[in-house]
């Protein structure tokens, strides 16, 4: 939760940088000016909330939400009682704000505006305000200094409101005390569990209590509209099987080109000796240095084991001699022609005759040999083939996307020339409804839930496309919807249903489950309060499990209702001390054995003061807004509690 709220404030930081415009602009004249009364939703003194401003907040409001979603955020989120009320609560607050600001004629001077926005990280670099970057980030919205710092001086005169308020809270110590003792006391727990399963075999279920139920429960029964839909999908395995046969040579020719990810190619350790000839060097200086170079490779071989002694004492490469004449691991490419075939014509301990190379006589001693290691095009060969495979086919997606998109409307009516023409299936899948996948028992086995591509046809804008009115009222195709960069889909509506109660005979199994787990749950919590009514009467360790160690802070698995119950028990007078909690599918009881404080110097409450104070803060300025509300005498009209409860369809 802490963290959570540490987010929101980098966000709303990075949002009052951005997107906060004067404001004037943001409300217009109508949240200075006075309104007509049945446009108002809420009348704030002698100002309102109308209906004009709460729709185009709403709009604002989910435009930003698909912006950070990329257009997969679910529209119906927003269409309820619950986040309309949010919403409209969010604007009288703000007009409560602007109300008082304006009465006590708040300001805010220039050298506080200009410090306000040199604080801003976003406009800072390395630490420090640039200019530069000030105007690159006012640039890149659309804004000009003169909007944007009319906006910052507005919301900084309004901050002045509540500011103080958030600003001065702090939560006392004691207070800070408690609670930090309370999150890390320690208690040592059993646990002894009576599992709704258990009784299940006992309970009997009449055609009778099916029928009362079905009878009783129709709004819980009732099933939204819903289509059923016939679908394309363009993805990575269409691709593939869109991929012709390939030949041999096509797969030898990808090998040979891409042989370094298949084979390690051979290399040798080697060490040499160097007997330097001058360029331009005449044949008998040249002789010369052969001839010791040949003495040299005798000695060697004389002694194989003595060749770093050697080629400290006699090496005129000045680099390795003091190494021992070490070059370390050579692969083919790397020297010049002669001296490499030399090299990997050697054996592991072999010394060379003399190779003559650009700078004197050579005498190589292979260390170590690798020789190639690796796939050969056989081994492989799979494995080359899935490769050209998945080459060719990001090829042809990419193609086929483009056909997609084209044949679709081309033949707005049909699925089946856009089938044929890119060898794809036409798919099917019941039970869409707009805000969910239905599930099996509610739309049967061919439900989209529980399909192979229940994640495709459960995205937002599948959906969307599903319930737009071209769809699903003139019966064409959607466009192709881009799922991910790798997947698409195209849908249609193959039969729309209507809301409706399904048949008994369609749900009387699920009736029959839903009355079998109720009943065997409520045997399971009366056999756990009779036995928990015992124990308190006479303690027993009979049936609890093993003991363990809990905290607020370290819950050890359980649920919260287990460990809300674990210390809610009264456990200082005597233990052990019990408790029970009826749970989803069974019954616990609690045996609390002991009870200890923890240490509260642990790095998980560290900042714990500030983010309580920070809640403390915001707690005491929802209850300034409350007090506001009051002074100023908001009043919520008919018209804005419809809106509220039925959106803005319902207030036509």
């Amino acid at each position: 939760m802490f963290d959570f709220i540490r987010t929101h404030q980098r966000l709303m930081q990075l949002i009052l940088l951005i997107l906060v415009v004067p404001s004037f602009v943001f409300f217009g004249i109508s949240g200075y000016s006075f309104v007509t009364a049945d446009s108002a939703l809420v009348e704030i003194g002698r100002a309102s909330v109308n209906r004009d401003e709460f729709i185009q907040a709403q709009r604002n409001q989910l435009q930003q939400m698909q912006e950070s979603s990329q257009g997969r955020f679910d529209p119906a989120l927003l269409d309820n009682p619950q986040a309309r009320q949010a919403l409209l609560d969010q604007l009288i607050d703000r007009k409560l704000q602007i109300a008082v600001a304006t009465q006590n004629h708040f300001s805010v001077s220039d050298g506080a505006l200009r410090r306000a926005i040199a604080a801003m990280p976003q406009l800072q670099v390395d630490g420090q305000f640039s200019p530069d970057r000030y105007h690159e980030v006012l640039a890149s919205y659309g804004l000009t200094p003169r909007d944007f710092e009319a906006g910052q001086r507005a919301e900084l005169a309004l901050d002045r409101v509540l500011g103080p308020v958030r600003d001065t809270a702090g939560l006392p110590a004691p207070v800070l005390d408690t609670l930090k003792r309370a999150l890390t006391e320690e208690r040592t727990i059993r646990l002894r569990v009576f599992k709704a399963e258990d009784h299940a075999k006992q309970v009997q279920v009449s055609a009778q209590d099916i029928q009362a139920w079905y009878d009783s429960h129709q709004d819980a029964l009732r099933l939204p509209e819903q289509v059923s839909a016939d679908y394309l999908v363009l993805d990575e395995a269409a691709a593939l099987a869109s991929v012709p046969s390939l030949d041999e040579a096509q797969l030898k020719d990808y090998y040979e080109q891409n042989k370094s990810r298949y084979v390690v190619p051979a290399r040798v350790s080697v060490s040499h000796i160097l007997v330097k000839l001058p360029a331009g060097a005449s044949d008998d200086v040249a002789k010369t240095a052969l001839a010791k170079a040949e003495s040299l490779v005798t000695r060697a071989r004389a002694e194989p084991s003595g060749f770093a002694d050697l080629a400290r004492k006699e090496s005129q490469d000045a680099g390795t001699a003091r190494d021992g004449g070490l070059l370390g691991w050579i692969q083919r490419g790397t020297l010049p022609l002669a001296m490499e075939q030399a090299v990997f014509a050697l054996k592991q301990g072999e010394i060379s005759d003399p190779v003559k190379g650009p700078d004197g006589y050579h005498i190589f001693m292979a260390d170590q040999v690798q020789p190639e290691q690796g796939e050969s095009f056989e081994q492989a060969r799979s494995k080359v083939e899935d490769e050209v495979r998945r080459e060719l086919a990001a090829e042809r997606f990419a193609d086929m996307a483009t056909k997609l998109t084209s044949l679709v409307y081309d033949n707005p009516s049909s699925l089946e020339p856009a089938a044929k023409d890119l060898g794809l299936q036409i798919r099917q899948a019941d039970g869409i409804a707009r805000d969910r996948l239905l599930s099996a028992d509610e739309a049967g086995p061919g439900a989209a839930a529980v399909s192979a591509d229940s994640a495709i046809l459960g995205d937002v804008r599948v959906r969307q496309a599903l319930f737009s009115s071209q769809v699903l009222t003139d019966k064409q195709n959607s466009g192709v919807i881009e799922i991910s960069p790798d997947t698409m889909a195209v849908v249609r509506v193959r039969e729309a249903t209507p809301a409706h109660v399904p048949a008994l005979e369609q749900v009387k199994d699920h009736i029959r489950a839903q009355l079998t787990n109720e009943r065997a749950l409520a045997a399971a919590v009366a056999e756990g309060e009779q036995v928990l009514a015992s124990l308190q009467a006479q303690p027993s360790a009979e049936g609890f499990g093993d003991s363990m160690k809990i905290s607020r802070l370290d819950s050890a698995g359980l649920s919260k209702d287990v460990l809300d119950t674990a210390f809610s028990v009264e456990a200082d007078k005597h233990l052990p001390a019990f408790g029970g909690v009826a749970l989803a599918r069974a019954y616990a009881i609690v045996q609390v054995d002991k009870v200890q404080p923890g240490s509260t110097d642990t790095p998980a409450l560290a900042g714990l003061g500030q983010q309580m104070a920070r809640l403390w803060g915001g707690a005491e300025q929802q209850a300034v807004l409350a007090e506001l509300r009051q002074q100023w005498g908001v009043k919520v009209t008919d018209e804005g509690r419809k809106l509220v409860a039925q959106g803005d369809s319902g207030s036509n």
